[in-house]
């Protein structure tokens, strides 16, 4: 996407300090998006994420669906754009979680660019 500066994947949301992908702790696994808010915006990063994303099933912690936050404006999106998901979900419950920003662990490196890695697995 233009204006994204680069992702990284990694595990927040939980109290457990340094989780791994084998011991992830209560933490979910994440991706941190760096970008330029003068090219894109966090509603424009979160719209394009709900076009992608279905969630439509309860996960446990480390598979659930989140959005996290920085401030009271990102919040406010962040539900404006779970209520837009509901109201086009034909009736399906929508499990998203929607929490401040905590502490970011980077995942492991054979998790970073998994698709770029491995894409011919995903017909990419």
């Amino acid at each position: 996407m233009d204006g994204v500066i680069r992702t990284v994947v990694g595990y927040t949301g939980g109290k457990e300090k340094n989780p791994t992908y084998r011991k992830i702790k209560d933490s979910t696994e994440s991706i941190l998006i760096e970008y330029d808010p003068d090219i894109i915006s966090y509603e424009d990063i979160l719209v394009e994420w709900s076009r992608m994303h279905s969630p439509i099933s309860k996960r446990k912690t480390q598979y659930r669906s989140a959005i996290f936050y920085a401030d009271e404006e990102q919040k406010k999106i962040a539900e404006e754009t779970v209520k837009a998901m509901k109201n086009t979900s034909r009736g399906n419950e929508i499990f998203v979680d929607i929490e401040p920003v905590s502490a970011f662990y980077r995942a492991e490196e054979y998790h970073q660019d998994f698709i770029k890695k491995k894409g011919r697995m995903f017909g990419v």
